[in-house]
């Protein structure tokens, strides 16, 4: 997660009118608009809306009152409404919890993101709000804001991390990048260290305070290998590259293939195994190569132990992972570990769909992880009901536009996948079964509606019949309650 402010060309408010057109174009959402007056809101035009908060910004001092800063999570790690409620958050944090604020969702990008705009002229008072160090502050006001909804305490975990068992200060640069931390030498002081998340200084670090410590616990070595050696039978141990080039293809074209830009291409290698070790044990496996080649060596970080050791030490790469020459993209890497797969049947039916789907990608069974989670309630809610709409309106099945298509596996069982979610599910258990069954049998749900409503317009017509008949026996086709009615008035007379 990242905060960047950004610069204000003018006093005009141009962040709402380019958002404005974002949202025109379909690639925005305005997903909250807060402490405006009543008179202006989500049917507002855009210029109204910088017409006002130029009205309510004019200060002499001020030359550039615009507030824009953009929240980007990585890729889609963070919903729409996690990133408004972080937004909101933050804007209070950052001084601007009273101010009008705007923010704006963003879905053009390969991150989602949120821009969030607003003026730094207080309303009340019309004075300056604070804005000294505004990067700075922005940096820890995120933070702040991370660690009251999520429970991210980056201070408490560097000061934990910096307890763990190192035997050199590379595995303690290991130890930190793999958390997010950078450390960095101080310019005034060469015995000490900076150590840096997102470019904030968390704290310094004394050079004669980092203590190196060879000595291991052999049982949990003996664990460690046992724990290896198990799962590397029980999961997918073929590890394939992860190019990460967007920071390169967002270059100039003629910058782009040039020898001072490949350092702009990140390189990852990634394997079920490596992810599963983590996810159960906090066994983290770092691989450590030289630019794209194979690696030469891993670091496994034991969380439960907190110590750092030379995979070698535990087990021999090629005795662990096997080395592909498979490549994948960043982006599609993340939308394929991102699926629920919770059984054998589910990956086959999503790896049948993706590789039709990305005809251009060559994806191999071991690149799609196992992952048992269902997403949260909220999200699985939302599936449900858009699979049942589609289901209900019988969309065409062909159409490519679609993000909900169902198909059959080859265990018998009908599955639905939704594309935007990336969720995959058997579709009797996701719908219900009344649902399950007009999918299965639309005809005779139609019959049985044609045939319901004869039967009522059958029984609606006997019944007027036995009325009329009634009618013509008692002499009349008025209602008899009418003719009771007439005699009692005339009594009353």
């Amino acid at each position: 997660m990242i905060v960047k402010i950004l610069g204000s060309a003018s006093a005009s408010f141009h962040g709402v009118q380019y958002n404005d057109r974002k949202i025109e174009k379909g690639s925005g959402e305005l997903t909250l608009m807060k402490n405006f007056p009543s008179f202006i809101n989500e049917d507002s035009s855009q210029q109204q809306v910088r017409d006002y908060l130029k009205s309510i910004s004019k200060n002499d001092k001020v030359r550039k009152p615009q507030f824009h800063a953009v929240i980007s999570t990585k890729f889609q790690e963070h919903s729409k409404d996690e990133l408004t409620k972080i937004a909101e958050h933050f804007m209070g944090e950052m001084g601007y919890g009273n101010q009008p604020m705007i923010v704006v969702f963003h879905k053009d990008t390969d991150n989602n993101h949120v821009h969030v705009i607003s003026t730094r002229v207080d309303k009340q008072s019309g004075k300056k709000l604070n804005d000294s160090y505004e990067r700075l502050k922005a940096q820890k006001a995120l933070a702040r804001v991370m660690e009251k909804l999520y429970g991210q305490d980056q201070a408490g975990n560097l000061e934990k991390l910096l307890t763990y068992r190192v035997s050199s200060f590379s595995q303690l640069e290991t130890l930190l990048q793999r958390n997010g931390f950078k450390m960095s030498r101080c310019t005034d002081d060469e015995n000490s260290y900076d150590i840096l998340k997102n470019g904030v200084r968390q704290r310094k670090l004394s050079g004669n305070k980092i203590v190196f410590n060879n000595a291991k616990n052999d049982n949990r070595v003996r664990q460690l290998r046992a724990i290896l050696n198990k799962y590397k039978e029980l999961y997918s141990n073929k590890v394939f590259k992860v190019v990460d080039n967007r920071q390169n293809q967002s270059l100039h074209p003629k910058w782009r293939s040039s020898d001072q830009n490949n350092s702009k291409t990140k390189i990852e290698f990634e394997s079920e195994l490596q992810k599963k070790l983590k996810n159960v044990f906090g066994i983290d496996i770092v691989f450590h190569q030289k630019a794209d080649l194979k690696p030469f060596g891993y670091t496994l970080i034991d969380h439960k132990s907190g110590t750092v050791y030379k995979g070698s030490e535990i087990l021999k790469m090629n005795e662990l992972f096997e080395f592909t020459a498979d490549v994948l993209d960043k982006k599609l890497f993340e939308i394929l570990k991102d699926y629920n797969v919770p059984d054998r049947q589910s990956r086959d039916v999503l790896l049948k769909f993706l590789q039709e789907h990305y005809q251009e990608v060559r994806i191999k069974e071991y690149m799609l992880f196992e992952n048992r989670g269902r997403k949260d309630l909220n999200t699985y809610r939302k599936v449900q009901s858009e699979v049942k709409d589609f289901i209900r309106n019988r969309k065409d099945i062909n159409d490519e536009k679609k993000h909900i298509s169902i198909i059959n596996g080859e265990d018998g069982k009908i599955y639905a996948i939704h594309t935007r979610f990336h969720y995959i599910g058997e579709l009797r258990s996701l719908i219900g079964e009344k649902e399950f069954q007009q999918f299965l049998n639309p005809h005779h749900s139609q019959e049985m509606i044609l045939e319901n409503n004869t039967e009522k317009t059958e029984l609606n017509s006997a019944v007027n019949e036995m009325i009329f008949e009634w009618m013509k026996n008692s002499g009349g086709n008025k209602d008899p309650a009418e003719n009771e009615l007439k005699k009692r008035r005339k009594k009353r007379r």
